[in-house]
């Protein structure tokens, strides 16, 4: 097995018999992990969560909807961070409670009908026996904070969330044979909340947000067997273009990851970190602080940003502070791209018809660079 390869999530593909009869193939010698390409309204991430699992919600109020399309037509999707859903908790409810545990957030009953179609082509040697099914889930975080500004009313909710990701994961353990499965939490929310206290200097503050924002980490992880692999990608956003933000150097990246893996309280398998153009030392430098433990590194480095040589270029500068690592994409590619090559927007349809082709032909290229300089 070489787990050279991290998929972060998402593929623009429709099922997810597409995506294993893509990637198990196409990847999977150099995969440890395969996701279900992210499917239906996973594909817009949170805002299926937004939509399904917050709107309508009796204790929660809509305060704010996503913006009709070009025809007037109503749409759960938003075009932007300007017209994302947004919510506030009802007056006199101390904490926002989710019924019918396990099957709530949708996200074991997506797992139980992926699953099934993965064991069925891994007997079939479409999917390399290696390889473990990957199930993306977002961190608490992750699905609440940007749908509820007010600070109050989001911890009000935060607790009642976390319970119902427990109870979906573990409804999912008695469904999916643990040894079979890897479970990767998603964190783009809690990397830009722990940049706003650095943007202002507060290194302090950013280490106490990061510390906060993992919590959930901790209550969660103690409810996985051993026996699931669990990973963490970390990503600098994507709905308003990717990327939605630029920050000078990897060291908010730096206090999530350590934040997480400490909170887990258990062997973490995994984490992936994005990448922007720089392959500078200054951006990297702050990865001689990463604390591991054991964890693989994957770096977001798989996309078009770098110049000439630019891939090459970064892995060589990474090198100087992470010694072993391997490759991703910064963030999935389920949304359409606004030309072929491109990272994807957020603008939806389909992808071009080369576009997976495409894919699989940057992650080769990308595994051969990275072989290269491991090599030298």
């Amino acid at each position: 097995m070489n787990n050279d390869i991290l998929l972060v999530g998402s593929i623009p593909l429709n099922t997810p018999e597409e995506v294993f009869q893509a990637f198990g193939p196409g990847l999977g010698k150099w995969l440890a992990y395969l996701p279900d390409g992210e499917i239906g309204d996973r594909r817009y991430w949170i805002d299926g969560i937004g939509h399904r699992v917050l709107n309508g919600h009796r204790e929660m109020e809509t305060i704010r909807y996503p913006d009709p399309d070009e025809n007037g037509v109503e749409t759960w999707r938003p075009q932007g961070n300007h017209d994302q859903y947004q919510f506030k908790v009802k007056p006199g409810i101390k904490k926002v409670r989710f019924g019918d545990p396990g099957w709530r957030l949708g996200y074991t009953r997506d797992a139980i009908n992926s699953y099934y179609v993965f064991r069925n082509l891994k007997k079939e040697g479409l999917v390399p026996k290696h390889v473990r099914f990957q199930v993306c889930i977002p961190l608490t975080y992750s699905c609440l904070a940007a749908f509820i500004p007010d600070s109050d009313d989001l911890e009000k909710v935060v607790p009642g969330f976390t319970e119902a990701l427990i109870a979906e994961i573990t409804e999912m353990f008695r469904h999916i044979p643990p040894t079979e499965l890897a479970i990767q939490w998603d964190m783009a929310i809690e990397n830009r909340l722990i940049e706003v206290p650095l943007k202002e200097g507060n290194l302090a503050g950013a280490k106490a947000e990061a510390k906060r924002v993992a919590q959930p980490a901790n209550d969660i992880c103690s409810a996985i067997p051993a026996d699931v692999a669990i990973g963490y990608h970390s990503c600098y956003g994507t709905l308003d273009g990717w990327p939605s933000r630029h920050p000078p150097d990897a060291t908010g990246t730096v206090l999530l990851l350590n934040a997480v893996v400490e909170a887990s309280g258990r062997q973490v398998e995994f984490v992936h970190f994005p990448t922007l153009a720089a392959a500078d030392e200054t951006f990297f430098r702050p990865f001689e602080d990463i604390e591991l433990r054991g964890a693989r590194a994957y770096v977001g480095a798989i996309h078009r940003l770098h110049g000439p040589n630019g891939l090459k270029a970064q892995i060589k500068c990474i090198r100087k502070f992470l010694p072993k690592f391997g490759l991703a994409a910064p963030c999935g590619f389920g949304r359409a791209p606004e030309r072929p090559g491109e990272l994807l927007s957020d603008k939806g349809g389909d992808a071009p018809a080369d576009y997976i082709e495409e894919i699989l032909r940057e992650h080769v290229k990308a595994v051969e660079v990275l072989q290269d300089v491991m090599a030298s």
